[in-house]
């Protein structure tokens, strides 16, 4: 039986061109040859059919026989024998043309199958990925919202350690302001002392090297605390004597003024001057120059620094010898000259803790080095205000202390 027709094109084409206008993208190379394929086994199919509702030839059967009966009747005969032998070669290709579409139709039913079975992998396999994307999503979505959290924390954190921080600082504010209140009252009251101080008459509280050791001890920085009690001061002011006025000529020296003006222009502990690099080659270094080389240049160091403490030793407790008692000395053996001496006094430079013996003589040389770096200390800061020749001159009594020291001259009381 043949396929269904309708107005010589057949259904089947009509769903096979619905399911895809181009079968030959669909099918590819296949496609190619199933289109010409199908149409023409079509086109035979209607071919049957036509010939199917033709009238068959060679059938009729005449009434009345005629003269040439005979002739006409071995005509038909021969006739039939070629339409039957027409009929059966069509229906041989009609048959074979089923075949072939049976063929094409179960070919196109798999590939169809085969087609729908990978899209549909295809759609398993996107909605993987869908589920995957989806849970990056929502796991960024978490991790910037800690972040977020985090970030607002640490803020908050940040704001507050601000917080605490401006507060420490507003109190170091305040209790700076109030240092500085002090020290302001400090230094009125010390330039009160020093405009007193003359040369000629020099203020003994503020040089403490003129009193005598059983008036006054040693502090940190080369000065000597004061005795508090007051039966000692009464006593120390009832047997101070009037100094004799001193009758020698003094005549200023033109280059060393020059340089002690230049100098205090703009005041400097710089040795680099020629006001202190000529005082460091003349005075300070032949007056710290001790046997102890290595000794005496720590010494050096630490009067220029502000760091020397020189006490009594009778005043003091056995210290805590951190080095060799040949390099610190003792009582009877002084620690920068090396020789047999009686040492009533020691050195400590900085805060060592190592405490060193000095002779009678030592200590008046550094003594006098350190009264020069008190004074010139106190120009710096402003603290003296006297006419520029009478601090020259005052300059000048200290570098003949110094001379005078390191030639070995010191007084009794030391």
């Amino acid at each position: 039986m043949s396929p269904p027709s309708c107005n010589g094109f057949n259904p089947f084409l009509w769903v096979i061109l619905l399911l895809n206008p181009s079968p030959s993208l669909a099918f590819g190379a296949f496609g190619d040859l199933l289109i010409p394929l199908v149409m023409s086994l079509f086109s035979q199919a209607n071919f049957e059919e036509d010939t199917q509702k033709q009238p068959a030839v060679g059938h009729w059967k005449t009434l009345m026989p005629s003269k040439g009966s005979k002739e006409e009747t071995e005509t038909g005969c021969q006739d039939a024998g070629g339409v039957d032998e027409t009929q059966s070669a069509e229906q041989l290709n009609v048959s074979r043309l089923r075949s072939s579409s049976v063929e094409i139709r179960e070919k196109g039913s798999e590939f169809l199958k085969e087609e729908l079975h990978k899209a549909q992998k295809e759609l398993k396999l996107k909605d993987k990925e869908c589920e995957r994307l989806s849970k990056v999503r929502e796991q960024l979505e978490q991790e910037l919202e800690e972040l977020t959290a985090s970030l607002f924390e640490e803020a908050h954190k940040m704001v507050r350690e601000a917080n605490t921080k401006q507060a420490a600082s507003e109190k170091q504010l305040r209790e700076a302001r109030g240092k500085i209140d002090m020290l302001q009252a400090e230094v009125t009251a010390l330039k009160t002392l020093v405009i007193t101080s003359t040369p000629s008459s020099p203020n003994r509280e503020l040089h403490p090297q003129l009193q005598s050791p059983s008036k006054a001890v040693f502090r940190k920085g080369h000065g000597r605390h004061k005795s508090t009690s007051s039966a000692m001061i009464s006593a120390a002011s009832q047997n101070v004597t009037p100094e004799p006025v001193s009758h020698e000529r003094k005549e200023v020296d033109p280059i060393l003024f020059a340089e002690f003006q230049a100098w205090k222009e703009s005041p400097t502990l710089d040795k680099s001057c020629s006001f202190l690099d000529r005082i460091y080659r003349e005075d300070v270094g032949p007056c710290l120059d001790f046997t102890k080389r290595e000794l005496s240049e720590l010494v050096r160091v630490a009067v220029e620094q502000n760091t020397l403490t020189i006490e009594p030793v009778a005043s003091q407790t056995l210290p805590v010898v951190k080095v060799s008692a040949e390099e610190c000395g003792g009582p009877k053996k002084c620690a920068l000259s090396g020789l047999p001496r009686t040492c009533k006094h020691r050195i400590m430079l900085g805060d060592s803790g190592n405490y060193y013996y000095i002779s009678p003589s030592c200590r008046a040389r550094i003594t006098a080095v350190c009264n020069f770096f008190t004074y010139i200390r106190y120009i710096q800061q402003g603290l003296v205000r006297q006419d520029v020749e009478l601090m020259y001159w005052e300059v000048m009594r200290l570098r003949r202390e110094m001379s005078l020291a390191k030639l070995g001259f010191y007084p009794n009381e030391v």
